[in-house]
């Protein structure tokens, strides 16, 4: 009987040199996001921060810190990014689902962990998703403390991929937002999103490229630009605007509650920060529309679906007191974002109306 070659584990679809080779390529990316916060990792197997080292927004004032974690994905939009072979932005949404929902406690993002399933290692494919993922982590003002990556070609098509991510911040307790501070006649401050942000990739993907036929490569009627481009259009993170007027006031800001605007739209995240006696209003016409929202309203969803499945053009909303509402809008102007009064606070229960 002849002897048998042995089998190996790349004969199983799972390449260790390649893993090897990946970690050597993503270093430098991971470490640009270090700050004094983070310390050596001698064993390798997890990451170091120091929580009581003085940072650039808080400056050592934390009296009782709390920290803050979530965690997101990137969701379908990966297919648009496998099927166009471009994978640099993805990371950026991986990265912006988690530190704004964050933001939303008053938090400041600290670091951030990632976590990619792919079915064959390609190191370069892989190291620009970390790169990516590193770009946001640096937006965010956070450290890319750490990852994993697996390789599991049994569970995925050749192509497929998927992102996971894990974000900590800290907040002091006193700073935290408290939506039972919403009252009648606060008034609602949006920021204008980038475009889909990660949300409703589903209803796009049916859409646009399986019904309508549109191609990716090509630009679409109104874009100016070819589809692909505009579908991967990275998260905004907010980060740095609102941080920075958070931090323009030594006790509690006037802003009383936030919402990051994702699937469900105004109507299914503005509820999240709503007190059950109140109500938001919510102009129509208060703020311009991206042309990819006209396009998919275009295709076939009703104005009403629009609202409820996308951002439609806001994607993080402040509450804030009335009579500060100009002020905290100029700090947000000042730091590179452009605030609009999108709405208002009325007596309600806890809905809310687009008009």
């Amino acid at each position: 009987m002849s002897a048998r070659k042995p089998t190996t584990y790349r004969d199983a679809g799972v390449d260790l040199d390649a893993a090897d080779q990946l970690v050597q390529r993503i270093g430098p990316a991971v470490r640009s996001t270090y700050g004094p916060q983070v310390l050596p990792s001698h064993g390798g197997f997890a990451g170091c921060f120091r929580l009581d080292h003085d940072n650039r927004l808080f400056a050592g004032t934390l009296r009782d810190p709390v920290l803050v974690s979530c965690t997101d994905g990137v969701g379908s939009k990966v297919l648009i990014a496998a099927h166009t072979n471009r994978y640099d932005t993805v990371g950026i949404d991986l990265v912006a689902m988690s530190v704004n929902d964050l933001l939303t406690c008053g938090a400041q993002p600290l670091f951030f962990l990632d976590y990619i399933a792919i079915p064959r290692l390609d190191p370069e494919r892989v190291a620009t998703l970390v790169e990516g993922v590193a770009a946001g982590c640096k937006l965010a003002g956070c450290a890319l403390l750490g990852g994993e990556t697996a390789e599991m070609p049994d569970l995925y098509h050749r192509d497929h991929f998927d992102l996971a991510g894990f974000a900590v911040g800290v907040v002091d307790r006193e700073r935290m937002l408290d939506s039972r501070r919403v009252r009648p006649g606060d008034l609602l401050i949006g920021l204008p999103s980038s475009g889909l942000h990660a949300n409703g990739y589903s209803l796009v993907r049916r859409l646009l490229l399986r019904r309508a036929g549109l191609r990716l490569d090509r630009a679409a009627p109104g874009l100016g630009r070819p589809l692909g481009d505009v579908l991967l259009e990275p998260t905004t993170i907010y980060v740095r605007p609102v941080l920075t007027a958070l931090a323009h006031y030594r006790r509690r800001p006037p802003i009383h509650a936030m919402a990051h605007i994702t699937g469900g739209g105004l109507p299914g995240n503005l509820p999240r920060v709503l007190p059950g006696n109140c109500d938001a209003v919510v102009e129509r016409g208060s703020w311009s529309i991206p042309p990819i929202f006209g396009l998919i309203e275009h295709y076939g969803v009703d104005e009403e679906e629009m609202y409820r499945v996308f951002n439609m053009g806001i994607g993080f909303v402040l509450i804030t007191r009335a009579r500060s509402a100009a002020t905290i809008q100029r700090l947000l102007e000042r730091a590179g974002t452009t605030p609009r009064i999108i709405g208002r606070i009325r007596r309600g229960r806890g809905r809310v109306e687009i008009r």
